[in-house]
């Protein structure tokens, strides 16, 4: 029984709204099922004229906003919430960051020991995606606000095993593939990022901070001649409640323009949103989409 059905009984839920069509995914799976919806959007990230009719109330917040987020949840009379949706990074390093988004009083004491420099406190933590999201979930287990993964409440999103597109794979592609696999799984084990391209098994570009996207033209820029592979997987510990890759429309079309050729991801672990759309574009551009597990990708190595 996942948490979703535990939790059946309180159809009042609690969404963390960022940016992409996951998020409006899974707000409409929520209200299909019964739920009423409080939704928080993350200021510049989130869609909202897409949520907001979904939800029985929205509100945007800011990423410094934490002491607001709580009360918000807390007002609803939320116990239990999920996120969805891509939170960009990047933001925290640009200049005057702090004081463009005003973090509140609660936000600056939870997260003085990640943000601060190392001599400002004695107990200075690390800065990478899982420490920063596994914070902010405390924060709100802290005031009896339990998060509970949106896959839970959408399970049709994660993708099964298998060939998706009508193209199939070459020998070389497959080989790709499997190399591929345990350069991402390190990575993911290392907190860097989930996704490699490769070509010939040799890697053109890792994911770390800039996302999906960016590292699939970056290897493009480094490889104008194109036909590359691209391995998304998650984790080896994924933590289903956040950062589960995720694919959509985007990603395949930057594949495209970028001369790759090939998208590999992991089953059951990864969330395809659109795949009808999706799919029909990689059809349309002869691109190659395949879902697999560890298991196969062994098979395919040997």
């Amino acid at each position: 029984m996942n948490n979703a059905t535990q939790h059946g009984k309180n159809k009042r839920i609690g969404l963390l709204a960022a940016w992409g069509d996951y998020p409006i995914e899974v707000a409409r799976a929520l209200r299909k099922s019964g739920h009423t919806i409080y939704c928080l959007g993350v200021e510049g990230h989130a869609n909202r004229p897409a949520l907001e009719p979904l939800c029985s109330a929205y509100e945007s917040v800011g990423i410094g906003r934490l002491g607001f987020a709580l009360r918000y949840f807390k007002k609803h009379a939320v116990q239990n919430a999920t996120m969805a949706g891509k939170f960009h990074k990047t933001l925290l390093y640009r200049p005057w960051v702090w004081f463009r988004h005003l973090p509140d009083w609660t936000a600056i004491r939870h997260f003085f020991p990640y943000f601060a420099q190392p001599q400002w406190s004695s107990d200075h933590k690390d800065c990478k995606d899982d420490t920063l999201l596994l914070a902010l979930v405390d924060a709100f287990a802290r005031r009896d606000i339990h998060f509970v993964p949106a896959t839970d409440y959408a399970p049709e999103l994660l993708v099964q095993c298998g060939q998706l597109t009508k193209r199939g794979l070459t020998l070389a592609q497959e080989n790709d593939i499997a190399f591929g696999w345990d350069l991402a799984k390190e990575m993911g084990r290392l907190d860097v990022g989930q996704s490699v391209a490769v070509k010939g098994q040799a890697v053109l570009a890792v994911e770390a901070i800039e996302g999906t996207d960016q590292c699939i033209r970056r290897a493009g820029s480094l490889c104008p001649s194109g036909e590359f592979t691209v391995v998304k997987v998650a984790k080896p510990n994924q933590d289903m409640r956040f950062d589960v890759p995720t694919i959509g429309l985007g990603t395949v079309r930057s594949l495209h323009e970028a001369g790759g050729r090939v998208l590999a991801i992991e089953a059951k672990k990864t969330i395809v949103v659109g795949e009808d759309e999706l799919i029909a574009y990689a059809d349309q551009h002869k691109l190659v989409i395949v879902s697999f597990s560890r298991p196969e990708a062994e098979s395919i190595a040997a």
